[in-house]
């Protein structure tokens, strides 16, 4: 197999599994193009609440959308998202956008065009994309995939010290509650429900270090590139 050839890396799992982080290692470790679909949703949820949109306002929202451009930009110091050319970064990782990019994520429009994009954006790229519904919707025929799970314990410790990290306030038995509305949410919406692809490796990140769950994966890829 070419070394030049394309390989696309779906990673999904629930809220918190650990699934930017590994895939942001990953894409630097193979020199892979890194695509943080989450930060797309919550870019957007983002300007949905600037703009005093209601989240069930699917009319109006989709219009916005029309009118919405959302990038990426890897530095030194990490990746930069940018809405309509302005670094929101810190500003998607709010409470605020937290609790409402789900509701946002349910509606049909919101997802049929984000995924137009992010089919895109691995068309000409070996890439690492990370979501809900990469291995099944959006990547369908990604050479390799991914599913990270963890207790739900687990990923609110996570998200907790995430939040104090990132200087803002935290609740970890709110976040437990938060987690387990969100993976119910995103389990039983009508588009790209979260499931597991049927060809789709899962690793149990629970009792994993982060740099052991990059190395299954990298084994994965090895593996792939010797067929």
């Amino acid at each position: 197999m070419s070394n030049n050839e394309i390989i696309r890396i779906a990673i999904d799992g629930p809220a918190a599994a650990g699934k930017s982080t590994v895939a942001k290692l990953i894409a630097d470790k193979l020199n892979y193009v890194y695509i943080d679909t989450g930060a797309m949703y919550r870019a957007f949820t983002l300007k949905v609440i600037e703009q005093n949109i209601e989240l069930n306002d699917e009319e109006r929202i989709k219009e916005l959308l029309t009118h919405t451009k959302v990038s990426f930009k890897a530095t030194d110091n990490g990746q930069i998202v940018y809405l309509d050319d302005v670094d929101v970064t810190k500003k998607i990782r709010t409470a605020e956008v937290s609790q409402s990019v789900s509701h946002l994520a349910q509606l049909g429009e919101v997802r049929k065009d984000l995924v137009v994009r992010q089919k895109k954006l691995a068309e000409n790229h070996s890439v690492v994309m990370d979501g809900r519904d990469i291995g099944t919707t959006v990547l369908p025929d990604a050479e390799i995939k991914v599913f990270l799970i963890a207790s739900v314990d687990e990923r609110a410790e996570r998200r907790h010290a995430e939040n104090l990290k990132n200087g803002f306030s935290s609740h970890l038995e709110e976040l437990k509650e938060e987690i387990r509305e969100r993976d119910t949410r995103d389990e039983t919406r009508k588009e790209s429900p979260l499931v597991k692809a049927e060809d789709a490796v899962s690793i149990d990140t629970t009792s994993l270090e982060i740099e052991e769950v990059v190395e299954e994966i990298i084994k994965l890829v090895n593996n792939y590139q010797k067929k």
